[in-house]
């Protein structure tokens, strides 16, 4: 009976799962990488990037609603999380910040906000995900190659230019970077190449890594320690549960802790929410998941996540967009994905930390110029300044400042063409062959109108001898414009201008004055 009732609510398929099963191999080939690597780049240990992945699509899969989303830590929140654990100091502390965001999330969930994402700007939006991929880029080219932190970018200061260029070409490890650039190839070209691309081109790269660490060892390229993987080997579930790192709730009243926490609940939300309209748009069943509970199993998996000592994490649109390539067709492939990356992170924790970083590097550039690649910002230029201008300043902002203080600006600028264009869209206005001119307000006319709508009035031509000023399709109409309709009316018709006002009154059509309209003409 419970087994039945398990099985109900996740929904398994029996019938499916020769589609779910291959397809969740090929997404943890494709999620193993990138756990490994926005665990790096967001400077937390990389045991919690594949434990993120593994809550993921465990936990958040069996209670999404949605058949082909696919969860796990998201490229878009590595510059939050890189500037949240170095301002909070501690990464328990940061901990805590993921578990009050995940409840932050369930909240949304519960209160039905999963329509949030239609309130953000799409220009802001398409602006915060091209700043992160630039980001991503700047952060990986140190590793891409081979810089150790403490060399990669170290300046002598007795010895200018040519010694700040000598310094950087020294600290280059050529055989990571051979290995980074022949991995970009890949990622770029493999998908292009008939019957091989079957096979991911993340697992290509890191099976290219392993094999070149090897081929390069007793040589000048030869990598050191420090360029590889390195996580934690264990050889019991009691070593395993030990690995496990928790929140720090003493630290609950810190005001920093809880901006953290809202930042990265809103900007996992939209991103989840932005990841599952395209993931529905890729179904080729077009169903549609729903956003509210999305919400809900996106705050249960960072609860969660946090709570274990792993990263935030959200929908990714990489691992969803493998997971329908590879012909999947039900939950199942992410909760089996989940599993896969649980049974490699505690049975071949060696193999991974054979991996090269300059591969996974590799791999978050790739990812990183795919945000914000050259023919997004062609794209955004063609559709006009009005979303161009508050993209760019979006991307400009983020880059500078941080991502919530350039969202921040960048919405404001949004806020700004919005207005503007509702100022210039207050009304039509024609001149007849009758000398007549006509002025239709909008459906709403707010106080934001009242000067434009006033410009126009008061400068008709002198030739104009009718006016008629039409409200019939206004729901509504603000007081201060009707005042400067009133006040045109009497200077009007003091100069003898005719006039004629149709249905300008002060109104909010509600649906109730819809229905009595209705019932009249029934």
């Amino acid at each position: 009976m419970f087994g039945t009732r398990v099985s109900a609510f996740l929904k398994l398929s029996k019938r499916d799962l020769k589609y779910d099963l291959p397809a969740s191999i090929v997404v943890f080939l494709v999620a193993l990488p990138l756990c490994l690597g926005i665990a790096m780049a967001s400077g937390a240990p990389l045991f919690a990037g594949v434990l993120t992945g593994v809550i993921g699509g465990i936990v958040v899969g069996a209670i999404s609603g949605s058949p082909l989303s696919v969860s796990g830590p998201a490229a878009g929140l590595t510059v939050i999380v890189f500037g949240a654990i170095q301002k909070l100091g501690a990464y328990e502390t940061f901990l805590l910040a993921v578990v009050i965001a995940g409840v932050l999330q369930l909240i949304l969930g519960i209160i039905k906000a999963g329509m949030i994402g239609n309130y953000f700007p799409s220009s802001v939006i398409l602006g915060m995900l091209a700043a992160i991929g630039i980001t991503i880029i700047l952060k990986q080219l140190p590793l891409a190659f081979g810089m150790t932190e403490a060399h990669a970018f170290e300046l002598d200061n007795g010895g200018g230019i040519a010694a700040y260029t000598d310094t950087i070409f020294s600290s280059v490890n050529w055989g990571a970077t051979i290995i980074c650039f022949l991995s970009l190839a890949i990622l770029i070209f493999w998908p292009s190449i008939k019957y091989l691309n079957k096979m991911p081109a993340p697992l290509v790269v890191v099976l290219l890594g392993v094999g070149l660490g090897f081929a390069f060892q007793g040589t000048e390229m030869a990598l050191i320690p420090s360029h590889y993987v390195s996580i934690p080997e264990v050889s019991s579930i009691a070593q395993f549960t030990q690995l496990f790192v928790f929140p720090d709730f003493t630290q609950i009243a810190n005001k920093e802790v809880w901006i953290v926490a809202f930042t990265l609940a809103i900007i996992a939300s939209l991103e989840t929410l932005l990841s599952l309209e395209a993931v529905d748009k890729l179904d080729p069943f077009k169903r549609n998941s729903p956003t509210n509970r999305e919400l809900v199993a996106q705050g249960v998996g960072n609860m969660t996540s946090g709570f274990l000592g792993g990263l935030p994490m959200t929908s990714v649109i990489v691992r969803s967009s493998a997971n329908v390539n590879s012909g999947g067709r039900t939950r199942q492939s992410a909760i089996f994905h989940g599993i896969w990356l649980l049974v490699a992170l505690m049975a071949i924790p060696a193999i991974i930390n054979l991996i090269p970083l300059a591969c996974l590097a590799a791999i978050l550039l790739h990812t990183g110029f795919k945000l914000a690649k050259p023919a997004l910002f062609k794209q955004m230029f063609r559709k006009g300044l009005d979303q161009f201008i508050p993209f760019a300043t979006t991307v400009v902002a983020i880059v500078f400042t941080d991502l919530l203080m350039g969202v921040g600006i960048g919405i404001l600028v949004a806020t700004f063409y919005i207005l503007r264009a509702n100022m210039q869209n207050a009304y039509k206005f024609e001149i007849t062959e009758e000398q007549t001119a006509v002025l239709t307000l909008a459906e709403e006319v707010s106080f934001l109108n009242k000067v434009p709508i006033q410009q126009k009035l008061y400068s008709l031509p002198k030739y104009v001898d009718k006016v008629i000023i039409n409200g019939e399709n206004s729901k509504f109409i603000d007081k201060d414009v009707l005042e400067v309709l009133k006040d045109f009316e009497q200077n009007a018709m003091s100069k003898g201008l005719e006039i004629e006002l149709n249905d300008v009154t002060y109104k909010r059509k509600t649906a109730r004055t819809k229905q009595n309209k209705l019932q009249k003409i029934v």
